[in-house]
């Protein structure tokens, strides 16, 4: 991009009008590249240069970019890694843009690509509540007390997962909502429950869906989708109300197959809420 004055710059980003900007440079308010800059007139290059106003970045949001990816199996969602093909790959763009977390080598499904710094960290973070769907088929029939294992939650790497929603889907088959994302996770609780997963397959991260998206094809997230993402909230804490005495867990209820078809009609599949 051609040097462009920095109060037009502050302008553009939305940061505040041209005069304003020149007021914010005129009080020392503003830096470029760790300097503080008060010339009027100084040129910059958004490009490149880091423009800071009270010390917070300044970032030109019209060129801020959200994409979906369905990501084929084989492929990665590191930046960079030799002679294995990576996510970025399939982006055909001049703007270089990051994947929002991880989904494994042997994992199919959607994964988000951004330039968009703080929309990175609020979907990486736990305490935001951001949800991610997966649909998954293990190699054998999973029974209903494994199922419960997972929704309610296990000790792993260390700490413990927190409660999921898990919806049985056929014998080897079911989806799971997480609201973390610790390496592995799914592979890792599955085989916690004596199963291994033959296919994992992301099918939703918060509001978006992989949709009709084929393996390799990517498109740009509507604005709807955008304002969603980015709308303004607070992380959700929980603490421990005092005093409050802790109540008995009770265990999630399972559509158990009928033993004969002709018996009862067979029940519609159920979902496990966190507790």
């Amino acid at each position: 991009m051609a040097l462009m004055r920095l109060q037009k710059f502050l302008s553009v980003a939305g940061v505040c009008s041209r005069r304003k900007g020149e007021a914010l440079m005129a009080a020392g308010r503003v830096r470029v590249n760790g300097q503080t800059v008060t010339v009027l007139g100084t040129k910059i290059d958004p490009d490149i240069d880091r423009v800071e106003v009270d010390g917070r970045r300044v970032v030109d949001r019209s060129r801020l970019i959200y994409l979906a990816l369905h990501k084929p199996e084989g492929v990665v969602t590191s930046c960079e890694q030799a002679d294995t093909p990576v996510v970025t790959d399939f982006i055909d763009l001049e703007e270089r843009v990051y994947p929002v977390g991880r989904l494994d080598k042997d994992s199919t499904g959607l994964v988000l690509l951004t330039n968009d710094g703080p929309l990175h960290h609020r979907l990486l973070h736990p305490s935001f509540d951001h949800e991610k769907e997966y649909d998954i088929t293990v190699a054998r029939p999973i029974p209903e007390g494994a199922l419960r294992r997972l929704a309610a939650g296990m000790p792993l790497m260390g700490t413990r997962t927190r409660p999921a929603r898990v919806t049985r889907l056929s014998a080897c088959r079911f989806r799971i909502v997480l609201q973390e994302g610790k390496n592995r996770q799914i592979r890792r609780m599955v085989r916690k429950v004596g199963h291994k997963v033959l296919r994992l397959h992301r099918i939703r991260v918060a509001s978006i869906r992989v949709g009709g998206l084929k393996p390799g094809q990517w498109r740009h997230l509507t604005p709807e989708e955008v304002k969603a993402l980015t709308a303004p909230s607070k992380p959700q804490s929980r603490p421990k109300p005092a005093g409050q005495k802790k109540r008995a867990k009770s265990r999630p209820k399972l559509a158990i197959p009928p033993k004969s078809a002709k018996a009862r009609p067979r029940p519609k599949a159920r979902t496990f809420k966190k507790k």
